[in-house]
């Protein structure tokens, strides 16, 4: 048991070497053109699905990539094309994950992790929305290293934001990145937010039901 776990870290740390190599490659890129690097790669995705009880393969199959981006001025012209939330039809999810990171609960670097989610009315969760898409792409948000996406779900009767994080069981980190949202996004007094590992969505198959008040 103590090989296969060791084993297991050392490829982890295998890749981890390895997308750090990619990644400072990309910035001395990025920098020689004349470009202003981001500290991560992400990308953009966009799920059109018809309600009804989620299945991996439907789900990962109606998962569709927009487009990825490194710098600040592709992000710019990325996302000034994007269509805006409140035009968007319900159920519509828009996720923003680094890169290599599926927006998926199955991916390996979402399993053992979480969601921060808030709900708001759908007249303000455009400026949310983008607010924290700024701040993700810009590493504004505290424990940013532990944030693997974010997601804005379209509801009928309202919309939600989520963050997700890498590792559910670190207490200390998951209840930080709590108080960096709330701080940055700078939330009305009021507002709740919620948390739910993602091995609990796999259990009840939800990604909003059966949450635990933060």
């Amino acid at each position: 048991m103590e090989l296969v776990t060791e084993k297991r870290e050392q490829d982890i740390n295998n890749t981890q070497s390895a997308a750090d190599e990619d990644s400072r490659e990309r910035i001395a890129v990025d920098l020689k053109a004349g470009l202003h690097p981001l500290k991560h790669k992400f990308v953009f995705w966009y799920t059109r699905r018809t309600p009804g009880v989620r299945t991996q393969t439907s789900y990962e199959d109606n998962i569709k990539k927009i487009v990825d981006f490194s710098t600040v001025e592709t992000f710019w012209v990325c996302y000034c094309h994007l269509a805006r939330p409140s035009t968007l039809p319900s159920p519509t999810d828009l996720h923003l994950f680094k890169d290599g990171i599926r927006p998926l609960w199955e991916d390996s670097a979402n399993c053992n992790g979480g969601k921060w989610i808030i709900r708001f009315k759908k007249a303000v969760s455009g400026r949310f929305w983008e607010d924290l898409v700024l701040a993700l792409v810009g590493d504004q948000l505290d424990y940013g290293d532990n944030i693997c996406g974010a997601v804005l779900s379209i509801r009928f009767n309202e919309d939600i934001l989520s963050v997700w994080n890498r590792n559910a069981s670190d207490h200390q980190a998951v209840m930080a990145l709590r108080d960096a949202i709330k701080r940055h996004l700078k939330l009305p007094h009021g507002y709740v937010m919620e948390y739910k590992p993602h091995d609990a969505s796999l259990r009840d198959n939800s990604s909003y039901r059966n949450t635990w008040r933060g």
